[in-house]
């Protein structure tokens, strides 16, 4: 009931820009510009977690890009989970979308807590997902959101937590449903999040995905993973990794 709500109110309720707060326009073109106007490019967590695919973002975590994921996230202006969806759709191309490869991209969103998705009234990872894979058949790239992983156990708020802090959190919290691996076998897995911090989450679902490969599955690695934003300290790390 919460998110039926929260559609409609976003129809008919007069609606100011997500990333500055400018009136009646629900993104205006200067933050359009900040989220995905950029090139997308790779980006690095410091220390960077054991297992970890390439990870492309679009833009940096900071001023209007901060202020729209956190309004999408945890205010429920599901309005801009398309313009959100539209950077993260280049965030995939840039890492994903000229590999070589047989079938569709998989869109693998890394699952919110449950206790988080029922206080927000949606997952902000899965509905941005869905958006991406939207604008990539839109401009000629097969795509498609597949929710196939999910939380086996509860976690702690990340928020407070360090490093190595939410790898611990992390370690064994995910895992896929019933026939997720016959799904993914039929095209190439992106592991898709809205925002890079440590990199445990990624890393954890690269995880589950890998230990379906070693028990016989044909899915195929993960080898790329995409978000809308990392810290803009994580573009600099990359620029200077040896």
């Amino acid at each position: 009931m919460r998110g039926w709500w929260r559609e409609i109110a976003g129809l008919v309720l007069p609606v100011d820009c997500g990333g500055c707060g400018r009136p009646r326009t629900e993104l205006c073109e200067e933050c359009c510009a900040q989220l995905y106007g950029g090139v997308p490019r790779r980006v690095r967590p410091d220390p960077e977690p054991a297992g970890l695919p390439v990870v492309h973002a679009a833009a940096g975590y900071e001023n209007a890009v901060r202020a729209v994921l956190l309004a999408h996230k945890e205010r429920g202006v599901l309005g801009l989970a398309g313009a959100a969806g539209r950077a993260l759709a280049g965030a995939v191309r840039a890492g994903a979308g000229s590999s070589a490869g047989a079938g569709p991209l998989f869109l693998v969103p890394v699952p919110s807590a449950r206790r988080a998705v029922a206080s927000r009234g949606h997952d902000p990872a899965r509905r941005i997902a869905l958006a991406a894979a939207v604008e990539l058949r839109r401009t000629g790239t097969p795509a498609r959101m597949a929710g196939v992983l999910r939380q086996r156990r509860p976690v702690a708020d990340q928020s407070g937590l360090g490093a190595r802090e939410r790898r611990v959190n992390l370690a064994g919290a995910l895992g896929m449903v019933a026939g997720g691996e016959r799904l993914l076998a039929a095209g190439r897995v992106v592991l898709v999040d809205d925002l890079l911090t440590t990199g445990a989450s990624l890393a954890e679902a690269a995880r589950v995905i890998e230990a379906a490969n070693r028990w016989g599955s044909t899915v195929s690695g993960v080898r790329h993973a995409a978000v809308v934003a990392a810290s803009p300290s994580a573009f600099e790390i990359n620029r200077n990794w040896n």
